[in-house]
C-alpha cells in the first residue's frame, strides 16, 4: 500500500486534514528517490594512415576503450576488405614495432583520438601448412633417391638397392625425423601466431627440398662409400640420433604444456621430472640444441658432405632464433635463470 494513502487514511480516522501533523503543523513530504546520475562513456576516435605515404585510410568514430587491436583490425576490414586481419600491421610509429593483437586502446601511449600505421603484410598462409609443406617434401624426395627411381641414377640402377647397411639405416633415421615433424605439426605445436607471409613457403620449401635431395642423391648413389670407421661410427652416431630425437621430442612435449590450447601466454620453461628436459637448467632453447645434435648425428653415421653443411646452415639459423628467444625471455621476466644460454651450454 501506498505511505502516502495509508498516512491521510490514519489522519481522517483521528479526526485531522490530510497533510498534517498531529500538532497541526504541514506534515513535510516524503523524499523523493533521487536517480543516480549514469557515467559518461568516453570514446576514442581512431585514424588509421598508411605507414608510407601518409594517406588516410580509415577512420573510425565511436571505438571503445576496451577495443583491442584485433577488434580495431575487424573495423578495419570492413572498409578494406581486401586487407583482412592477418595481413594487417598497425603501429604507433610508421617505422615502429607492430602492436600485440590483444593490446587494449586505453592502455596505449595514446588521446583520445589515436593515430595508428597501417602497413600491409602482404598474403598470408597458415603455419600449419607451411610446416606440413616443407616437411612432406624431404620425406618424399629422399625416397625418390632411396628407390633409385628412373632418370637419377641411369637405367642399369634403376629401383636397385644399395648393399651398405648404413644407407638403409639412414634412410629410416632421415624418414623417421621428418614423420615426427609432422606429426608434431598435427598434434603437439601450439603457434603464437597463426599466420605467416605466404613468401616464406617458397624460400624454406627450397631450402628443405633441396638440401634434401643434395644430400639423398649422394647417400644413396651406388658409388657410395661406408663411414671410415666402420660399424663403430655408425653406431656412435646413431646413438647420438636416438638420444637427440627423444630430447628434441620430450622438450616440445614440455613447450606444449606450458602454453593452454588457444593462448598466447608465456611462462618460463623449467625441467620437469623427464631428464631430457633438465638441458632447460643450462639454454633457453634445448630444442634447437637437440635438433642440431640429431643432424651432427647423422652427418657422422653418413660421412656425407652436403649432410654437414646442411648441419651448419641449420646450426647458424637456430642460434639467431635461440638468442632472439633468449633476449625476450630477459625482457619479459625479471627472475630468468641467469645461467642459462641461448643454444650452446656455458657458451653460446
Amino acid at each position: 500500500m501506498d505511505l502516502s494513502v495509508s498516512l491521510a487514511a490514519r489522519d481522517s480516522s483521528q479526526g485531522l486534514s490530510p497533510g498534517f501533523g498531529l500538532n497541526g503543523l504541514p506534515r513535510p513530504a516524503p523524499p523523493k528517490a533521487t536517480k543516480k546520475p549514469k557515467k559518461a562513456v568516453l570514446f576514442f576516435e581512431v585514424e588509421i594512415l598508411d605507414a608510407k605515404t601518409r594517406e588516410k585510410l580509415c577512420f573510425l568514430d565511436k571505438v571503445e576503450p576496451q577495443a583491442t587491436i584485433a577488434e580495431i583490425k575487424n573495423l578495419f576490414t570492413k572498409t578494406h576488405p581486401q586487407w583482412y586481419p592477418a595481413r594487417q600491421s598497425l603501429r604507433l610509429d610508421p617505422k615502429g614495432k607492430s602492436l600485440k593483437d590483444e593490446d587494449v586502446l586505453q592502455k596505449l601511449p595514446v588521446g583520445t583520438t589515436a593515430t595508428l600505421y597501417f602497413r600491409d603484410l602482404g598474403a598470408q598462409i597458415s603455419w600449419v601448412t607451411v610446416f606440413l609443406t616443407e616437411y612432406a617434401g624431404p620425406l618424399f624426395i629422399y625416397l625418390l633417391f632411396y628407390f633409385r627411381v628412373p632418370f637419377i641414377y641411369g637405367r642399369k640402377y634403376d629401383f636397385t638397392s644399395s648393399r651398405h647397411t648404413v644407407v638403409h639405416l639412414a634412410c629410416i633415421c632421415h624418414s623417421f625425423h621428418y614423420i615426427k615433424r609432422l606429426l608434431e605439426t598435427l598434434f603437439v605445436h601450439r603457434f603464437s601466431h597463426g599466420t605467416m607471409p605466404l613468401r616464406n613457403i617458397f624460400k624454406n620449401c627450397t631450402y628443405y627440398w633441396g638440401f634434401a635431395a643434395w644430400m639423398a642423391y649422394y647417400i644413396n648413389h651406388p658409388l657410395y662409400t661406408p663411414p671410415t670407421y666402420g660399424a663403430q661410427q655408425v653406431k656412435l652416431a646413431l646413438a647420438i640420433f636416438v638420444i637427440c630425437q627423444l630430447g628434441n621430442f620430450s622438450i616440445h612435449m614440455a613447450l606444449r604444456d606450458l602454453r593452454p590450447a588457444g593462448s598466447k601466454t608465456r611462462k618460463i620453461p623449467y625441467p620437469t621430472r623427464n631428464p631430457f628436459t633438465w638441458l632447460f637448467l643450462l639454454v633457453s632453447c634445448p630444442n634447437y640444441t637437440y635438433e642440431v645434435g640429431s643432424w651432427i648425428g647423422f652427418a657422422i653415421m653418413t660421412q656425407c658432405l652436403p649432410v654437414a653443411l646442411f648441419s651448419l646452415v641449420g646450426f647458424t639459423q637456430m642460434t639467431i632464433w635461440a638468442k632472439g628467444k633468449h633476449r625476450s625471455y630477459l625482457k619479459e621476466f625479471r627472475d630468468y635463470p641467469p645461467l642459462r644460454m641461448p643454444i650452446i651450454p656455458f657458451l653460446l
